[in-house]
C-alpha cells in the first residue's frame, strides 16, 4: 500500500495517522522531536527540520504523496521535490495563499469573493492612509485590524488598535522587527462560520455542512455542525463559495474557508487553511467520512467519501489548558467523563500541560442541539479542570 509522508508533527498529523492505518496506508512523519504529538504514534518517524531540503528529500523518498499539517514549508523546497517527481499536495502555487495572507486576500478578492477592505502596510504613511480610508476606529467601518502576512495562527499575529496613534505605533514597532504587515477593515459580525471541502487531483470536490465556530481569545473553542439557524440559501452560498475557491486555487486535500456572517446575513471571507482544520474535528464522530480520511484520499487522488452527517447535531469542544493543571491525573479525568457521558468521544493529543494550549477535544452527537452542546461543554470542562460545570 502507498506511503504517505506528512510534514509536521502536531495533532493534525497525529489524527491523520489514525485514518492512514485504518486505510492500510504506510504513514511516515517528519517530526522536530521524538516526543512531538505525531511522533508519539507514527511507526515511521524521521527526525528533521521542515526548512531543510535534505530532510524533505529523505522523508519524500519512495512516498506516493507528501502532505502537511501546517503551511510553513518553504515553497522553493516543495518545488524542488515536484521537479524531482514527488507528488506534493497541496502544491506550492496553491499553498502560497495559505502561507501569505496578503496574497490570499488579493487572490480571493480577484475571484470576486466578499472580503474586507484591505491594504499592504509597508510604512506608517500607509497605515495612516488606510486608517482614513476605512473610517478609523470610530468610523462606519468599525475600526481596523492589523495582521502579520505570514506565520500568524490562533490569534497570534493579529492586533486590534483602538486609535490612530496606537495603530501607527504598532506599525512602526512591527516593521522595525521586519514583520511583514497588512491591514483590513474590522468586520462587525454576529458569528463565525466555517465551510470545509475536500478536492482531489482529478478535480472532484465534496463539501461538508457549514459549521458555526465559537472563539475564545482568537482560538476556536467550539464548533457546531450544522450551524444553528443557518438558512438553506446562505448554507448553499457558503458551500458553493468554498468549492469555487478550491477549484480556482487548484487546492488538493482539505480546504477550510473561515467566514464572518454579518448582521444583515451577508458572508465575508476571513481566512483559508489548506489542511485538516480545527472546525472539522467534528467529522471524526459525526460524519460518514472524517476530514482526515478525506484528506488522505484526496492527496492520493482516490475517490472521495460521503460528507453526509450521521447525526442531527455534532458539537466539538476543544480542551484548552486551564490556568493551572489539576491534581487529578488525566487518565482519571477521562475515566470520569466516560462514566458520566458514555456518548462523549474524547480525543487527546499527547501534549504536556500549558495554559491555553490545545490538549485535545471532545465530540458529542445527538438529536437535541441544547443537550448535545451542554454535554460536550461539561465533558471538556471536566477534562480541563477536574470539576463539573
Amino acid at each position: 500500500m502507498p506511503i504517505v509522508a506528512v510534514i509536521g508533527d502536531g495533532q493534525l498529523a497525529r489524527m491523520m495517522h489514525t485514518e492512514a492505518i485504518e486505510l492500510g496506508l504506510n504513514p511516515r512523519v517528519l517530526a522536530g522531536s521524538v516526543d512531538a504529538s505525531a511522533a508519539q504514534v507514527f511507526g515511521d518517524v524521521r527526525i528533521g527540520d521542515y526548512r531543510d531540503l535534505a530532510d524533505l528529500e529523505a522523508i519524500a523518498s519512495g512516498a506516493s504523496a507528501v502532505t502537511f499539517d501546517h503551511e510553513h514549508v518553504p515553497n522553493e523546497h516543495l518545488q524542488a521535490l515536484i521537479d524531482a517527481g514527488v507528488a506534493v499536495e497541496p502544491r506550492p502555487e496553491a499553498l502560497l495563499y495559505a502561507q501569505d495572507k496578503l496574497a490570499q486576500r488579493t487572490r480571493v478578492s480577484e475571484l470576486g469573493a466578499p472580503v474586507p477592505r484591505f491594504a499592504g502596510i509597508a510604512s506608517v504613511a500607509d497605515a495612516s492612509r488606510f486608517y482614513d480610508d476605512v473610517g478609523g476606529a470610530g468610523g462606519a467601518g468599525g475600526g481596523v485590524c492589523l495582521k502579520a502576512t505570514r506565520g500568524g495562527y490562533d490569534g497570534h499575529g493579529v492586533w486590534f488598535p483602538a486609535t490612530r496613534e496606537e495603530f501607527e505605533q504598532l506599525v512602526e514597532e512591527l516593521l522595525a522587527e521586519d514583520v511583514p504587515l497588512y491591514a483590513e477593515e474590522k468586520v462587525p459580525f454576529k458569528r463565525e462560520l466555517s465551510a470545509m471541502v475536500a478536492r482531489n487531483r482529478s478535480g472532484d470536490v465534496v463539501a461538508w455542512p457549514v459549521v458555526e465556530s465559537r472563539q475564545d481569545g482568537g482560538i476556536c473553542r467550539v464548533a457546531i455542525s450544522p450551524a444553528p439557524g443557518l438558512e438553506p440559501g446562505l448554507q448553499d452560498e457558503c458551500r458553493e463559495l468554498a468549492v469555487r475557491i478550491a477549484r480556482e486555487l487548484d487546492v488538493t486535500g482539505v480546504l477550510a474557508v473561515e467566514l464572518f456572517q454579518t448582521a444583515d446575513n451577508k458572508i465575508v471571507v476571513n481566512e483559508l487553511a489548506m489542511r485538516p482544520h480545527n472546525t472539522g474535528h467534528w467529522t471524526q464522530d459525526g460524519c460518514v467520512t472524517s476530514q482526515f480520511e478525506q484528506h488522505l484520499r484526496a492527496v492520493l487522488d482516490w475517490p472521495l467519501g460521503s460528507a453526509e452527517p450521521t447525526a442531527a447535531y455534532t458539537v466539538m469542544v476543544n480542551t484548552l489548558g486551564g490556568e493551572s493543571e489539576p491534581d487529578m491525573p488525566m487518565e482519571q479525568r477521562v475515566s470520569e467523563v466516560m462514566r458520566r457521558y458514555p456518548q462523549a468521544k474524547i480525543h487527546l493529543y499527547g501534549k504536556s500541560y500549558r495554559p491555553g494550549r490545545k490538549m485535545g477535544h471532545v465530540n458529542v452527537s445527538g438529536d437535541s442541539l441544547e443537550q448535545t452542546l451542554e454535554v460536550a461543554e461539561d465533558a471538556a470542562h471536566f477534562i480541563v479542570n477536574a470539576e463539573w460545570k
